[in-house]
């Protein structure tokens, strides 16, 4: 028989969902609006589209079922996060130190100036200059004022950043 009429491609597999980025034990997990925000976009979708699968599965798609099932995973895990974000605003950091929801420029002893937003766990997207405030440049950098310089460590060595500005907003 054809490879094409048989069902050798049905999901006999575990059931494999993406983890969500890790927040350490026992940290809280601090969000800016915007991560916030995206939080609840992302519970939104994953449900409208859980809901979508359902009812695929419910007409006969065989591999909806198991879609839906990834989906359920992942909603169930998003509201946890959701349910344990601690909403830091931005505007009520003081804005000469570096702290949760800051835009830090930092400029190494060689090289060009870089900034960095430190951000919630769930927002990180280091190409985007957005860096977890658990991550070890994040935690160099946190209480840091202009002029000060902080020293990341990193699998390459270490590496001296100066504070040059700081934002918030």
């Amino acid at each position: 028989m054809s490879k094409g009429f048989t069902k050798d491609d049905a999901t006999d597999e575990p059931l494999v969902v993406p983890a969500r980025a890790p927040l350490p034990e026992g940290t809280p997990n601090y969000v800016t609006p915007r991560g916030l925000g995206l939080l609840r976009d992302e519970h939104a979708a994953l449900t409208a589209s859980r809901a979508r699968e359902q009812a695929a599965a419910a007409d006969g798609d065989s591999d909806a079922a198991h879609r839906a099932t990834v989906l359920a995973t992942r909603i169930g895990e998003l509201e946890v996060r959701v349910s344990s974000a601690e909403l830091v605003d931005p505007a009520t950091q003081p804005h000469d130190e570096v702290r949760f929801g800051a835009t830090v420029t930092v400029q190494a002893e060689q090289g060009a100036a870089r900034s960095y937003h430190i951000v919630g766990v769930d927002e990180a997207d280091v190409r985007a200059g957005r860096v977890a405030f658990v991550s070890p440049l994040a935690r160099a950098l946190l209480g840091k004022r202009v002029g000060e310089v902080a020293v990341v460590r990193s699998p390459r060595g270490e590496e001296e950043l100066e504070v040059t500005a700081i934002a918030y907003g």
